[in-house]
């Protein structure tokens, strides 16, 4: 098995996992026969591993809900479709304010609005 995620998640490295992403729902392969989802409930993590314990996962007989994982074993979050929206109207904006700069008055060229 190979899981990439799909669609509607980004891959990020698990040692990018902070704070912020306590609540949010993940899915990653802890090993080649094993793919997990669920929502993070608490991160720890040392130089090279992270640990993760989610909710939702355990009760089952073989589930369970922590897993430790190397600080760059990839792991995909759900994309926050706000957070997207917002950061590519901000990116959008930088453009024509770029493009509005550069447009300006060249050297060596005639203003017409001069009184």
């Amino acid at each position: 098995m190979d899981y990439t995620g799909s669609q509607s998640e980004k891959s990020v490295p698990a040692g990018e996992l902070d704070r912020g992403h306590v609540g949010h729902t993940v899915s990653f392969q802890p090993n080649e026969f094993t793919v997990v989802f669920g929502k993070i409930a608490g991160i720890a993590r040392t130089e090279a591993m992270v640990y993760l314990s989610l909710d939702g996962v355990s009760g089952g007989t073989h589930l369970k809900d922590e897993y430790d994982l190397p600080v760059g074993h990839p792991v995909y979050l759900q994309v926050d479709v706000i957070s997207n929206a917002e950061s590519t109207i901000k990116d959008l904006f930088g453009k024509v304010q770029e493009n509005l700069r550069g447009s300006g008055h060249k050297g060596g060229e005639e203003r017409t609005d001069r009184l």
